[in-house]
């Protein structure tokens, strides 16, 4: 990718294509991928009931970012991927409200863009809905 062309598009795809992965193995080779370019990323599981999950999910985020060097330990680093991760959930909660989810986290960071991706199941037992939600937050680079 040429990194004139890296903008809050790219950085939303890169998000949602770590956040699709299925396995840690496949995390890693997308993250080894998206990092030749300076795109830092990184991905954690989620699950359970989803209004009792938001917390969970949204500290989930902060943690693996601050955990994988995407933001800083401020509360502008963690901000932002909260702002951003609460956003995404905030695009499903309607499909999500008094069901069971589980799925994946995407987040995504380079220069001054942020994005977190949301890949998620929504159901009970085997019949699921598939929901895809994506936030984008700006940021300092140096933050």
């Amino acid at each position: 990718m040429n990194k004139s062309s890296i903008n809050s598009m790219a950085i939303g795809r890169a998000a949602l294509n770590i956040a699709l992965t299925s396995t840690r193995q496949e995390e890693n080779i997308v993250k080894e991928e998206l990092a030749k370019s300076g795109i830092r990323s990184t991905a954690v599981d989620f699950g359970g009931e989803f209004i009792p999950s938001i917390v969970k999910i949204v500290e989930r985020a902060v943690v693996a970012a601050q955990r994988q060097g995407l933001v800083t330990e401020t509360h502008v680093g963690a901000g932002a991927v909260a702002g951003a991760a609460h956003e995404a959930l905030e695009q499903v909660m309607n499909k999500a409200v008094g069901f069971n989810v589980g799925g994946k986290i995407g987040i995504a960071r380079y220069g001054e863009h942020l994005c977190v991706a949301i890949f998620m199941g929504v159901g009970v037992l085997n019949l699921n809905e598939m929901c895809v939600a994506l936030a984008h937050r700006s940021l300092a680079s140096d933050e």
